[in-house]
């Protein structure tokens, strides 16, 4: 049912020009904000939470902004479905790719971490493309699994490992062992599932549960670990700079990879702030009594 989704109507659809996809996109944007109302509350309490000094104006006007984003990211991803190799990389590309073929000539794995800003779709599709590295996205699995296999297969097929992050402790462990030389792209801005195991701190001024596990692999294998800023230059156009965070992971105080990482993602999303993914419920869960909100670790 799914495949036949997909190449009946998704694919066909993939195949119209730009220019035809963006003209839905103001369609779809309209439906999604005056007439379904998609997510509008949630929306607006993260806006209004996140910018507390703003006007409610402003956030209306920052939110009018997400959903026109937000309506570009679905076609976007219709579009994904038959770009070319050459098309993926004229439209998303990294102004310095030098930096990580470095560490591929060093001879290090290397762990990537950012989160849902811009597109993080396209980043996927091109991982494998654009470094020397063995590209692996590490994400949840979808909670439709006959739509999640056909997706992944569409997001792989240029190269790029998908891997569940339930699974994400043997391939760490089977690549190192067999020297596989990886980069492993991580987000760390989605809801905590466990805020028991969560490690927190503040992040767009509200007490946040964040997702350590980008910091415990890199500790545990020494991995350097890059943040990557996704700029839109246009309507279906990115680039990406690489930000080092750290050279020697296993070296570094407890917290300062996680909170560096948040630290340049907040500070991208506040220059920007249509960008980030407002109609997700970052925060759902509350602080537990006996978990410790850490200070900020000056770098």
């Amino acid at each position: 049912m799914y495949k036949l989704l997909f190449y009946c109507i998704f694919v066909p659809l993939s195949l119209l020009p730009m220019k035809c996809l963006y003209i839905i996109s103001n369609f779809l944007c309209f439906v999604l904000q005056n007439v379904a109302k998609y997510r509008q509350d949630v929306v607006l309490m993260n806006l209004s939470n996140s910018f507390p000094h703003k006007e409610k104006e402003e956030i209306e006007t920052i939110a009018k902004k997400f959903y026109h984003h937000l309506s570009d990211l679905f076609l976007e991803a219709f579009k994904m479905l038959s770009l070319s190799r050459k098309g993926v990389m004229k439209r998303y590309y990294c102004k310095n790719p030098e930096i990580i073929n470095e560490c591929y000539e060093r001879g290090k794995s290397v762990i990537f971490i950012s989160g849902h800003y811009n597109n993080w779709e396209y980043m996927v599709l091109s991982l494998a493309m654009q470094f020397k590295h063995h590209g692996i996205g590490v994400g949840k699995p979808l909670s439709n699994k006959g739509f999640g296999k056909v997706l992944t297969f569409f997001r792989t097929r240029y190269g790029t490992e998908v891997i569940d992050a339930d699974n994400v402790k043997e391939k760490f462990a089977a690549y190192e062992t067999e020297k596989k030389l990886s980069v492993y792209m991580m987000l760390n801005d989605q809801s905590t599932g466990n805020p028991q195991k969560s490690y927190w701190m503040k992040f767009l001024n509200q007490e946040s549960g964040i997702i350590f596990g980008p910091e415990y692999f890199a500790k545990k294998y020494n991995y350097p670990v890059f943040f990557y800023e996704v700029k839109k230059e246009k309507r279906g156009w990115y680039s990406f700079e690489i930000k080092k965070i750290t050279d020697n992971p296993s070296q570094e105080t407890d917290g300062f990879i996680t909170q560096t990482s948040l630290k340049m993602l907040e500070k991208a999303i506040v220059e920007k702030p249509e960008y980030w993914l407002w109609s997700h419920k970052r925060w759902k869960h509350k602080r537990p009594q006996n978990m410790v909100l850490n200070p900020e670790i000056e770098n």
